[in-house]
């Protein structure tokens, strides 16, 4: 069931979301009423609600909705949170100030999940700090890359950086086995953020060039957990350069063991 603002959706009322795409979200993997990170993802939405609307959200209020909408619903699940204005108008989005906030659920994923295969491919979100509705563009090369027969599209920006995937952060294990993370504009992921807390890294550019001289490689969100990158096609001018990484790297064990560790915190 969606929730919005706490009630039955009306499919009237969700019509801008469906027509302007205008507005933020956050994901949540939900196991037995706790979550990893709470907190952090109700702050992505206070500030992106800021940031796309230029107003205050309650985050008591996101959390008490969060709870309505899931109900006591047991194991594992997604939950996203939407938060977008009905009224908007896509001649006048300056007066969209009265952010309503949608709650859907949906199955969760396996855990640990397959291993994952993907293309190089230059495109950069739009306000990447933001996670905003507007997936057209990372979907689009997400669709391009499974017609070239890889799972997933790996962006690298005008500088040539790598950044990150359509809905996920990626990371690296270099020859010492130290994690790396991209220097570029991406969204701030929530499992990324967790994962600097517990991890020895560094954060460095890093070019299409240098991934053979890397170890291992994965794509990380809050529905994931941490998923390993097996290969990566198109690293070169010719686009059929590709590397490709032995699979279950222990230090991306660690990463999951970790993660897996943190405790939840209760809806």
């Amino acid at each position: 069931m969606a929730l919005l603002n706490g009630h039955p959706a009306d499919p009237g009322a969700v019509r801008a979301l469906a027509l302007g795409n205008y507005g933020h979200f956050t994901t949540l993997r939900v196991e037995d009423q706790h979550v990893r990170g709470l907190g952090r993802h109700l702050e992505r939405l206070v500030r992106d609600c800021r940031a796309v609307f230029g107003t205050d959200l309650d985050p008591e209020r996101v959390r008490h909705q969060l709870r309505e909408a899931v109900g006591g619903r047991s194991g594992a699940f997604v939950a996203r949170v939407t938060v977008f204005d009905p009224g908007l108008d896509l001649e006048r989005p300056v007066a969209a100030k009265d952010p309503h906030v949608l709650v859907t659920h949906r199955p969760a994923g396996p855990q640990p999940p397959p291993p994952l295969t993907v293309r190089v491919t230059r495109y950069q979100r739009d306000v990447p700090e933001v996670k905003h509705t507007a997936l057209f563009g990372a979907l689009h090369h997400r669709r391009a890359a499974q017609l070239a027969g890889s799972d997933d599209a790996l962006f690298v920006d005008a500088y040539g950086h790598i950044s990150e995937g359509p809905t996920w952060n990626v990371g690296f294990v270099d020859a010492d086995g130290t994690v790396v993370w991209p220097r570029a504009d991406v969204l701030p992921g929530i499992t990324m953020a967790q994962l600097k807390d517990l991890h020895e890294h560094r954060t460095v550019p890093v070019v299409a060039a240098s991934l053979t001289g890397m170890r291992a490689a994965f794509a990380t969100n809050t529905a994931v957990g941490v998923r390993e990158i097996v290969e990566i096609r198109g690293i070169d001018a010719a686009d059929d350069g590709r590397v490709r990484y032995a699979p279950e790297h222990p230090v991306l064990a660690r990463l999951r063991e970790v993660h897996l560790a943190l405790p939840g915190e209760r809806l």
